[in-house]
């Protein structure tokens, strides 16, 4: 298994903490989630359906109707390379580490291109390029324009373009997900999740956007009844709450803004709406500096980056701020 954020009961055992007396920053979980109401009955007594209007709802949010609900994003991850040839796949690097896992577990292989721009990814003459726009762990962003010629030009040559936007939803301008699968970039395949913006993570709901052969076959190869009953109608009822998601992302940009601005004393800040990404070279006693005050980030050990979440209050952004004011870089 590999590391991820979000692991608080061990960070709680390992430093003799309790529990509730963490700040845990390092997901990039919007941490004012959608306030899921009362369920009916009828999705926890019944299989879930295809026809109970959650493919509606998700076609009129990301607009596009070439999708497949997935068990989180993490589950399409996983199985669209067992659908794909084996071949050479363009990774723009660092990059949300089960995307490689799995393609080499499927018996492709990686060529890992470090921060590069798509340009570069593109003379790399691969069938498959690979990237998260914005990018997890950096917050490095690839420009709509780029990345829509980016698509044009792989299609030419019978290549795919493979984009996760997980953090993208506040800023949907940004995003390839429109096109994803259609006539113009039947090439382009696109993730989305239920869980960053929506805060919605353990309700593992994504979407996978492609053309619709390939959904087809990943359908198969998952089986029926993917998402619980539960999931896809909470899941329904947030992407129609179209008043709920405009009032959060000028509220989740301007919590970014103040977040970068905490962080950009420490060193070089990258930021997204969800998250911020502080590359210095002593993340290392950073990370443990933070933890040992209950402050949980995500630290990267193959490059000196931590990645902070947003604070859920003003309580957790002054514990934050303080905690910051006694660190002392050796």
């Amino acid at each position: 298994m590999l590391e991820h954020g979000g692991r608080l009961r061990e960070a709680a055992a390992h430093y003799q903490i309790p529990l509730e007396n963490w700040l845990d920053l390092s997901t990039g979980i919007n941490p004012e989630a959608w306030p899921v109401p009362t369920l009916s009955m009828d999705c926890w007594h019944r299989l879930p359906e295809a026809d109970d209007g959650l493919e509606a709802a998700a076609a009129e949010y990301y607009g596009n109707p070439n999708l497949l609900p997935v068990a989180g994003s993490q589950a399409a991850i996983q199985l669209l390379p067992k659908l794909l040839p084996r071949a050479v796949v363009a990774c723009i690097s660092p990059i949300y580490a089960e995307h490689p896992h799995a393609w080499a577990q499927a018996g492709h292989r990686l060529r890992f291109l470090q921060n590069a721009l798509l340009p570069r990814a593109l003379s790399a003459a691969t069938p498959y390029v690979l990237l998260c726009n914005p990018n997890n762990p950096t917050a490095d962003r690839h420009p709509h324009a780029i990345a829509v010629d980016a698509a044009k030009q792989l299609k030419k040559r019978g290549g795919w373009l493979i984009v996760d936007e997980a953090f993208i939803d506040a800023t949907p301008e940004d995003s390839l997900t429109s096109l994803a699968g259609t006539a113009d970039a039947p090439n382009l395949i696109v993730f989305r999740s239920l869980g960053k913006f929506f805060g919605l993570a353990g309700a593992r709901v994504g979407f996978l956007f492609a053309a619709p052969d390939l959904l087809t076959k990943l359908a198969e190869l998952m089986g029926p009844w993917a998402v619980a009953g539960p999931s896809r109608e909470a899941a329904k009822l947030a992407l129609r709450d179209r008043d709920w998601q405009t009032a959060q992302r000028p509220r989740l940009l301007a919590a970014s803004q103040r977040l970068h601005a905490l962080l950009a004393p420490l060193g070089e800040v990258k930021s997204t709406a969800l998250f911020s990404a502080l590359t210095t070279p002593h993340s290392a006693e950073l990370h443990e500096c933070l933890a040992r005050q209950g402050i949980l980030t995500r630290r990267f050990e193959q490059q000196p980056l931590l990645r902070f979440g947003l604070p859920a209050n003003e309580t957790g952004w002054q514990r934050l701020t303080n905690a910051l004011g006694t660190w002392k870089p050796a």
